[in-house]
């Protein structure tokens, strides 16, 4: 399995941003799927995660109502919507792939990893 994520880059604080993962070499419906973020010399971070179906979305409490993922299984890709970006919110952000695990927080659970793309917010 191969994961490819895309879609960093600079933005305004306030603005928003997306961010797409490319699901390749298994279905993508396998999955869950989340996104982490990690900025140097901190542990990597949990910012999303959803189920293999979809019906279900885990938030970190920093991105709460400012961040959503969704995916479609059809086209093997998810998605990371950012809106109302924070200078905090800069960072390599990761898009990862479960096949199981029972804490989608920690990034122990996730067998595959996107090679990561950076997000820089600036005021």
């Amino acid at each position: 399995v191969q994961l490819q994520a895309c879609g960093g880059g600079l933005v305004q604080a306030g603005g928003s941003m997306r961010l797409s993962c490319v699901v390749s070499g298994r279905t993508g419906r396998n999955y869950v799927m989340g996104w982490f973020r990690q900025t140097p010399g901190k542990e990597r971070e949990f910012v999303l995660a959803i189920t293999r179906s979809g019906d279900r979305i885990y938030y970190a409490d920093s991105v709460k109502g400012r961040f959503t993922i969704s995916r479609d299984n059809a086209k093997n890709t998810v998605s990371l919507q950012m809106n109302s970006l924070k200078l905090e919110d800069t960072a390599v952000y990761y898009c990862a792939a479960a096949s199981g695990g029972l804490s989608l927080t920690i990034p122990a659970t996730y067998d595959y990893w996107g090679q990561g793309t950076l997000v820089t917010v600036s005021s």
